[in-house]
C-alpha cells in the first residue's frame, strides 16, 4: 500500500507539472473533483493550507478556468468553488493513457474479482481518511499548545 501510495503522489506530481500546476493546486482540483463544490474555508480545512493561501490558489485556478466562484445562495457571505477542469481537453488528454492501462488491467479480471477489488480499495480510503484526520488533530493540537 505504502508503494502504491508513494506511486500515486509521483503521478500526481507529474500530472500537476504537465498542466502547469503546484502540486496543492493539483491536489486542491482532485479534492474537488471528488466533493463537488464547496467553501473556500471548506477547501482551507480539506488541504490544511491557510483561507489566505486558498484564497490565492482558487485566484490561480480561476485563472486559468480550471474553477469558478459562485456565491452561496443561503449566505452571501460565503462563496462556493465550483469545479469545472474536467471538461478542459489537455486534462483529458493527460488522463487517457492511464485510463487506457488501468481498463485494460481491469480487464484481467472476473467481475467478481473486479466487486472485491473495489470493496477493498473503498475500505482502505476510508481508514485512510480516518487517518488523515488523526494526524490533522494530533497537529491542530501541537501547534496550538
Amino acid at each position: 500500500m505504502r508503494g502504491l501510495g508513494t506511486r500515486t503522489v509521483l503521478y500526481q506530481q507529474n500530472v500537476a507539472t504537465s498542466l502547469g500546476l503546484y502540486n496543492h493546486d493539483f491536489i486542491s482540483v482532485d479534492i474537488l473533483r471528488e466533493k463537488g463544490p464547496i467553501t473556500a474555508g471548506e477547501l482551507s480545512k480539506l488541504t490544511g493550507l491557510s483561507t489566505g493561501s486558498v484564497t490565492a490558489l482558487i485566484d490561480r485556478l480561476e485563472k486559468i478556468g480550471y474553477v469558478r466562484r459562485q456565491n452561496d445562495p443561503s449566505d452571501r457571505r460565503k462563496v462556493i468553488i465550483v469545479p469545472q477542469y474536467e471538461n478542459k481537453e489537455e486534462v483529458s488528454n493527460t488522463y487517457l493513457p492511464l485510463h487506457t492501462a488501468m481498463i485494460k488491467l481491469a480487464s484481467t479480471y472476473t467481475p467478481e474479482e473486479l466487486d472485491l477489488i473495489t470493496q477493498f480499495l473503498g475500505k482502505a480510503s476510508t481508514v485512510l481518511e480516518e487517518q488523515i484526520h488523526h494526524l490533522s488533530s494530533i497537529a491542530r493540537s501541537k501547534s496550538s499548545s
